[in-house]
């Protein structure tokens, strides 16, 4: 009987061996196959083979790690050190890999928890105070043992994330010698940081940021703002690493470079795996992320990010080695019409404006009706319609309708800036007769990150100009990294360029007021961006920032919108955005309204 046993046995093995498996994302097509399988008996103790049956079974592919395969976009990723990020890549590697004390939900824009449990706010509403999650170890990719470890103190204990490690964080954001482009906005927000952050006064003790205990931190604001938990959430008041940026008795000083591959350390549901840089990056699920209601446990093992033009990755998404991207703007078409890619093809709300800034103090911008013309001169629903083709929405102003306080086109209709050739041309014909100049003599350059989409946008709109206004204007481009610098600089910003904003909370001050108030994204004290000083509208939007009733807040928005693109003109808003995407049937995802995903949420089925 033992000899029959074994010999069914080996029988069975052989087909189990075929069909228990589980594929990843990358896995080829299952196969079919035969196995010839003998059934035995015993006769006066000899194996007598009774018969031979032929079984198909499926063969699938060995279990392996589940590989998310996206892109972000042509060019080197600038940063991932939450001080200094201020890019959608950037911040998206940041979110991934760490977690602030408060977390927005991607698809409702909610506030939810984060690193903190709960927090406590003062009567006056300026002084909140965050009970921190004390299970959460600092963790590091090993990539000789390919191998995610919690990373140990001095004293060969777990390194567990805390409240020193949150007021570290904050402080070296606003530190002056950070130099970080993002710091104005816990400046404007933290008690004592404007003053820090200007160096003009150096004792951190100033900064409303108070390590109560290890486990809790108190931090004061400026303003009893609604938004004032949204903001300490953001990714330049998450916990950074003292001991590898500025070194310890057992760990050197990494400065700079701590970011790269092997020194990196993080603690949120991912953490950096390898950064070959303007190739590729990848994160890896951190097995020691405990996982929250809001931040959940990854499901998938890796997402690797490569860095292609938005043509060539569609290309790789076609070809199957990507999971999801975006539809380049010459392609909508077709994939709205293939009866495949249809299923596959999203278009999501985004709360993001496409604009483009002028540098006011550059010759022949430097004139609010020059501007004015240039803007008016765009006809932004035929761009829609023409070029873009994915239900964008003509901007009339800055803020995206639908945050908090932002005007929206049903009771504002004509706040703004609208399509008026008549206007733009009596605007630039002022402005020849009274410097003498004929339109031959404008000399004037628009500059956007290299992309094909954003080509697409700027040759049209060149030949808006060229056609409405009789104005040749020139383009170019430059690389993500370089052209984030460029527009920043004081002297270099070019005459026009090109940009977008996306939430970072669901307030009008997140646009209007923290992007273009001196000193705010694009508006640096030190010059570049817009380079523009208004002083009506610095006070309209203080004012609209403390202003509790909801309807005059948004009248103060309006007001200051007007001056911004109108009166002024110092951007000229394109569009506010959709996100066209295509993504696999076998990939589950949420679609988020802020432009950073939350990878932690998405599976692969297949």
């Amino acid at each position: 009987m033992r000899s029959t046993k074994r010999t069914v046995l080996l029988a069975v093995l052989v087909i189990a061996s075929l069909v228990l498996s589980a594929c990843g994302g990358a896995a080829p097509t299952p196969a079919k196959e035969t196995v010839v399988v003998e059934v035995t008996k015993v006769v006066e103790k000899t194996v007598v083979v009774e018969k031979t049956v032929v079984v198909e079974v499926t063969a699938v592919p060995p279990v392996g790690p589940k590989v998310l395969r996206q892109n972000f976009g042509a060019g080197d990723v600038p940063t991932i050190d939450p001080a200094l990020s201020s890019d959608t890549s950037s911040v998206q590697v940041v979110d991934s890999t760490t977690v602030g004390l408060t977390r927005l939900e991607e698809v409702t824009s909610a506030l939810n928890p984060g690193m903190a449990t709960k927090w406590d706010i003062s009567a006056d509403g300026k002084s909140y105070t965050f009970q921190l999650r004390n299970d959460v170890p600092w963790v590091r990719y090993d990539g000789a043992k390919n191998v995610v470890n919690k990373v140990q103190d001095c004293n060969g204990a777990d390194r567990m994330v805390n409240a020193y490690d949150f007021q570290y964080g904050i402080l070296r954001t606003l530190k002056p010698e950070t130099a970080s482009d993002y710091a104005y906005v816990l400046s404007f927000a933290v008690a004592g940081a404007t003053d820090f952050n200007s160096g003009t006064v150096t004792d951190t003790a100033t900064v409303g940021v108070t390590v109560v205990d290890t486990y809790t931190l108190k931090v004061d604001f400026n303003e009893a703002a609604a938004y004032n938990a949204n903001i300490i959430g953001l990714w330049v008041a998450h916990a950074q690493p003292s001991w590898v940026i500025d070194g310890s008795d057992c760990t050197d000083a990494r400065g700079d470079r701590w970011t790269e591959p092997g020194f990196f350390q993080s603690y949120g549901p991912f953490t950096l795996k390898s950064w070959i840089h303007d190739s590729q990056l990848s994160i890896v699920k951190n097995p020691f992320w405990p996982g929250t209601d809001a931040v959940p446990q990854p499901k998938v093992d890796e997402v690797v990010f490569s860095m292609l033009d938005e043509t060539a990755a569609f290309s790789e998404y076609e070809a199957g080695n990507l999971d999801s991207t975006s539809v380049p703007l010459a392609d909508i078409d077709r994939v709205k019409a293939d009866p495949d890619l249809s299923k596959q093809y999203v278009t999501a709300p985004n709360l993001c404006t496409y604009y483009y800034g002028f540098n006011t103090q550059a010759p022949f911008v430097d004139d609010a009706r020059v501007r004015r013309a240039l803007s008016q001169s765009i006809d932004r629903q035929s761009l829609i319609d023409n070029v873009l083709k994915g239900g964008q929405e003509p901007a009339q102003w800055f803020a995206r309708p639908g945050l908090a306080a932002a005007p929206t086109m049903a009771d504002h209709p004509d706040l703004g800036i609208k399509f008026d050739v008549a206007a733009a041309n009596k605007n630039l014909d002022e402005y020849l007769a009274e410097k003498g100049l004929t339109k031959d003599k404008l000399d004037i350059t628009l500059m956007f990150n290299t992309s094909s989409g954003h080509k697409k946008i700027a040759e049209a709109i060149q030949q808006m100009w060229k056609t409405n206004l009789g104005v040749d204007i020139k383009v170019t481009n430059q690389e993500w990294k370089v052209f984030l610098k460029t527009i920043r600089d004081p002297i270099g910003t070019p005459q026009i360029y090109r940009l977008g904003w996306c939430q970072d909370y669901p307030d009008a001050n997140n646009f209007t007021r923290e992007v273009f108030i001196k000193g705010g994204s694009a508006n640096p004290t030190e010059g570049g961006g817009i380079n523009w000083q208004n002083d009506t509208f610095q006070e309209i939007v203080l004012k609209a920032a403390v202003e509790a009733d909801p309807a005059k807040r948004l009248e103060l928005y309006a007001q200051a919108e007007d001056i911004l693109v109108n009166t002024d003109a110092a951007i000229a808003p394109i569009y506010w955005y959709t996100r066209n995407t295509v993504t696999k049937p076998y990939v589950v995802r949420t679609f988020s309204a802020s432009g950073h995903e939350s990878y932690e949420k998405w599976d692969i089925t297949q």
